[in-house]
């Protein structure tokens, strides 16, 4: 049974309404065991190198409709889903290149995505006949951030080199660049208007009217948490490993490596929540200390927005899906004071989810169901089967 869309709302621009009782009922509908191959045995008498345990799968993208998901993995595959029938369609290889953050385009059958070896360039590639389109270079350090403009054809990316570029689909030369402190992560709002900039290390999110790019950001926000000086002091730094803005446009999320997330006033900037109960990503295995200064670790494609804005979805260390309720944040005007602590915010619902971490969690931009992955894929649907009792009254109700 294909995933349940939104009630009375056109095909055009369908936008699901969530509440607690669709939430509550997501189960695993169908789990991928072989989305990643396994890590090769090292050579007799040698020692594995990089990483022990099993390979993860490192993102996932929908595509415009909610069609589809593609996903990028740790054996330098990518892997494409049918959404409605549960169905993995292909798998296509990048040995030579390795890939990450793969992102659909307005296109489903074409995506650009990050290379992890050879070199930094940003790839347009066709899944209809697996070529590569276009070449994006430029960068001089591994892209850590990428996302296409939810508008039109132009893409951004943050890299390692201190650099944010702005690039479109139709020519291979970058059309901006942002020269910053430290390495940037990058999103765009839901009308492509405004983008915003996190840098790390000083803590700053900037806002950028995407018409004058080249000038000043018109909104410097500084991520300042008072309630982490009650754990240690001085307080452990925040390291921000993804931003994401709400379909309404009015709050930022912005997703962490350690135990915590957060959410802010998209328009002036306000602390508002702090998300809490999961296992932060830093580590990739929960029996691992972390260290004194944070790091990104896995983290980055393993907390989002459902696309009514309602609610956060998240993944965590232990396996764990989190669900956090967005409804009832606080309204805050005026000057910032970052002395003001902000709503601590437990799960509402937290979901048995992979025996190893959740590391990529996505809600589907269309349909009502949840894509998970770490060491294997999970599709999410709210279970229909039902209560008896209410089947009886629907049934009462149509007669």
């Amino acid at each position: 049974m294909p995933p349940p869309t939104a009630p009375n709302a056109s095909s055009s621009a369908a936008t699901i309404s969530l509440n607690d009782a669709i939430i509550t009922k997501l189960k695993p509908a169908k789990i991928f065991k072989g989305a990643v191959e396994p890590t090769p045995q090292p050579p007799s008498g040698g020692s594995p190198r990089g990483h022990t345990g099993p390979r993860h799968i490192t993102a996932l993208s929908f595509d415009d409709r909610g069609d589809q998901v593609v996903t990028a993995s740790e054996d330098e595959t990518f892997r494409l889903y049918n959404c409605k029938t549960g169905k993995h369609l292909k798998t296509l290889y990048s040995k030579k290149y390795g890939v990450d953050l793969p992102r659909f385009t307005h296109k489903n059958t074409t995506i650009v995505h990050t290379s992890t070896k050879e070199d930094d360039t940003i790839r347009y590639h066709s899944l209809h006949d697996n070529k590569y389109l276009q070449y994006f270079k430029g960068h001089k350090g591994r892209v850590v951030s990428l996302e296409v403009s939810p508008v039109d054809d132009g893409f951004m990316s943050g890299s390692l080199d201190k650099t944010v570029r702005l690039w479109d689909l139709r020519s291979p030369q970058c059309r901006g660049l942002l020269n910053l402190p430290s390495s940037p992560i990058v999103a765009y709002d839901a009308t492509g208007v405004v983008f915003a900039v996190g840098v790390n290390h000083y803590s700053r999110i900037l806002l950028y009217d995407q018409a004058n790019f080249d000038k000043a950001p018109f909104l410097t926000i500084v991520l300042s948490d008072p309630t982490l000086s009650m754990i240690s002091y001085p307080p452990r730094p925040i390291y921000m490993t993804s931003l994401s803005f709400s379909s309404n446009g009015k709050y930022l999320l912005v997703g962490c490596s350690g135990d915590a997330h957060y959410v802010l006033d998209a328009f002036e900037g306000h602390l508002l929540a702090k998300l809490e109960g999961h296992v932060g990503l830093e580590r990739r295995r929960i029996d691992v200390q972390p260290g004194i200064d944070p790091i990104k670790g896995s983290s980055g494609e393993e907390v989002s927005w459902t696309p009514d804005s309602k609610y956060v979805v998240g993944g965590s260390l232990d396996g764990r899906i989190c669900v956090w309720d967005m409804q009832k944040l606080p309204e805050r005007m005026g000057p910032i004071d970052h002395q003001i602590p902000p709503v601590r915010i437990q799960p509402t619902t937290t979901l048995d989810g992979h025996p190893g971490p959740s590391r990529c969690v996505k809600f589907n931009p269309r349909l009502a169901m949840i894509c998970t992955a770490g060491a294997e894929l999970a599709f999410w649907l709210p279970d229909q089967s039902g209560d008896p009792e209410e089947i009886a009254k629907d049934l009462l109700k149509k007669k």
